[in-house]
């Protein structure tokens, strides 16, 4: 071979080689664009619809704890049973053991086992939310299916019966904090309560993943982390006890429902928040059966009504603070005062003659507390009303807080009269959880915090605490520890039935007309008492509340011995130790 062949040979190998070279990098470069562009996500998406689909996989909700750690809302297994429809051979013996076992409706099973398998239905759902016990007894029937002894003739074969586990809401303690936690529908979607206004946060991120559409390759679907954890302020053994009592106080007191809750006023933590009626959160789909009508899931925080006497400490506090009268302010109860051309007169009609600030509590005289609203003028009273959070909500976070009602000066419907009304509790409207936050602040030194249900969230394996929230202070520390005294001194003065031997506590009732299309109407009455104590470092404020009982209308007889009840067993269950219970000076 000369030299000048060579060449050419060699050149011509070296052509071809890098033609081969060139057609590869251009088949590489197109499989990487095919596999980046759009249509490929979309056919990849699409897949082969036998052999699966992408879904949208919702992770584990969140659980719901007590202070302490006791489960209060977790998940549970159940099961989705349906049939792979390649492989049945006896949809009537599907649908007789789904009549028989579940009580399902025989012609509707028969009607989705009996279907003919194509590309795009290769299973079928026959029922959802079915209970381990169940499952295993259907498992049981199918073992049985052609032995000597079968039970089930009509039953040749169960195969193509497919058992899909999933978790469901569940909660071990049935009916108790019904009224806080709330429950979550079979959608997951969260209803009430913490439930609902944490749903986001507990129902964690969805991601899509590809799920099979053979049913038995589903169990290997990668696992997604599960959505935060709640724990709460509640106390289960505290919501117990108050549940207990409440109870047992609505019973026996013929009241139509009933209200008690505990907050910590130094931090606004609530302990216990107790209503009727509960119901079995297991059962959430009773709920109409239960709870009636326009009646609130949680009363403590979604109804607002008239509170009646115990609105009078406010009134008391605030004239207090701006300097308009003194505890030993003088009065003279004449029976009767007219304040924007209404005549106000006193609970039991009477004159009860010369009386001072504290006295004016202890009979809670409502002539006496429209005057002390005189002497601050409505500018400095509705001011003070706003400021302890009446006419807006609190921000508690629990779902379908309501603001209640404060009309002021400038409203189209107030009028100078109400000055006097609202003084001690009428034509405005509360909530009970208003009335533990205002309340705070006169057991708090003049400081009204926020109250709160949730103690901490647990997220990825790490815990971040809820810090306490002042909403604001009301009130001088001076002014709240002398109305503090004052409310103390004229429990003890009228023996109360909301003392508690070794504890000295303040506090005061209330009683309140409930309004009707026609004007108020004393036969049906809004019992209440609301108290704190010790007074010397005020560890607890409870609130009770009667809608209409019928054993008495007065608040002294129904709501104040069951504030002692409470009382009673609270201070063992804080471990809080007798205080003194001698008297202490009012002075400012």
């Amino acid at each position: 071979m000369n030299k000048s062949h060579y060449l050419q040979s060699h050149w011509r190998f070296h052509s071809i080689g890098a033609l081969f070279f060139l057609m590869g990098v251009a088949v590489f470069v197109q499989l990487v664009r095919i596999q980046l562009s759009p249509q490929a996500d979309v056919f990849r998406k699409q897949g082969d619809l036998y052999a699966g689909t992408w879904r949208t996989v919702y992770p584990p909700r969140g659980q719901i704890y007590d202070r302490w750690g006791n489960l209060l809302a977790g998940n549970k297994i159940v099961y989705q049973i349906g049939v792979e429809l390649n492989h049945v051979t006896d949809p009537e013996g599907i649908a007789f053991a789904m009549m028989a076992v579940l009580d399902e409706d025989y012609e509707n099973m028969l009607a989705i086992a009996s279907q003919e398998p194509s590309p795009t239905a290769v299973f079928a759902v026959l029922t959802d939310f079915v209970p381990p016990e169940k499952v295993l007894q259907l498992q049981q029937l199918a073992q049985q299916v052609g032995q000597p002894d079968d039970a089930n003739p009509s039953i040749r074969s169960l195969e193509g019966l497919v058992y899909i586990p999933h978790l469901q809401r569940s909660y071990p303690e049935r009916d108790l904090a019904a009224n806080v936690l709330g429950f979550v529908s079979m959608e997951g979607r969260g209803y009430f309560g913490v439930e609902e206004k944490y749903n986001q946060l507990l129902a964690g991120a969805p991601e899509e993943v590809w799920v099979p559409q053979d049913p038995y390759q589903v169990a290997t679907i990668t696992d997604i982390p599960p959505g935060a954890s709640l724990i709460l302020t509640i106390d289960r053994e505290i919501q117990s006890m108050v549940e207990e009592i409440l109870d047992q106080a609505v019973e026996e007191n013929g009241a139509e429902a009933g209200t008690i809750a505990i907050m910590d006023p130094n931090n606004g933590e609530i302990l216990a928040m107790a209503t009727t009626p509960r119901l079995d959160l297991n059962e959430y789909w009773k709920y109409s059966q239960i709870i009636e009508g326009s009646t609130p899931f949680n009363p403590a925080v979604s109804k607002a009504y008239e509170p009646g006497s115990v609105f009078k400490i406010f009134t008391m506090a605030a004239a207090l603070d701006a300097g308009a009268v003194e505890p030993d302010t003088p009065f003279l109860d004449t029976g009767q005062i007219e304040i924007g051309g209404a005549i106000i007169r006193n609970w039991n009609g009477g004159a009860w003659g010369p009386q001072d600030m504290v006295t004016c509590l202890q009979y809670s005289l409502n002539v006496c507390l429209a005057w002390v609203a005189q002497q601050l003028g409505p500018k400095d009273f509705y001011a003070y009303m706003l400021d302890f959070g009446f006419g807006h909500t609190t921000g508690v976070d629990i779902a379908g807080e309501v603001t209640g009602r404060l009309k002021t000066p400038g409203d189209p419907d107030w009028y100078p009269a109400d000055l006097g009304t609202n003084s001690f509790g009428q034509g405005v409207s509360v909530t009970p959880t208003q009335m533990l936050m205002a309340a705070s602040a006169l057991a708090n030194e003049g400081r009204m915090m926020t109250p709160h249900i949730l103690r901490a969230l647990v997220d990825n394996g790490t815990q971040y605490e809820t810090p306490p929230q002042l909403s604001k202070v009301v009130l001088s520390a001076e002014t709240a520890r002398t109305i503090t005294l004052m409310l103390a001194r004229s429990l003890e003065n009228e023996a109360s039935a909301a003392l508690v031997p070794g504890y000295r506590l303040a506090g005061k009732t209330g009683t309140a007309e409930i309004p009707t299309p026609y004007g108020y109407t004393s036969s049906a009455t809004n019992a209440s008492f609301v108290g704190w104590g010790p007074v010397d470092d005020p560890q607890f404020i409870v609130y009770v509340w009667f809608e209409k009982p019928t054993s008495s209308p007065w608040g002294s007889e129904v709501a104040a011995p069951v504030f002692r009840d409470v009382v009673e067993r609270l201070v063992m269950y804080l471990n809080i130790p007798p205080d003194n219970p001698q008297s202490a000076s009012l002075g400012r």
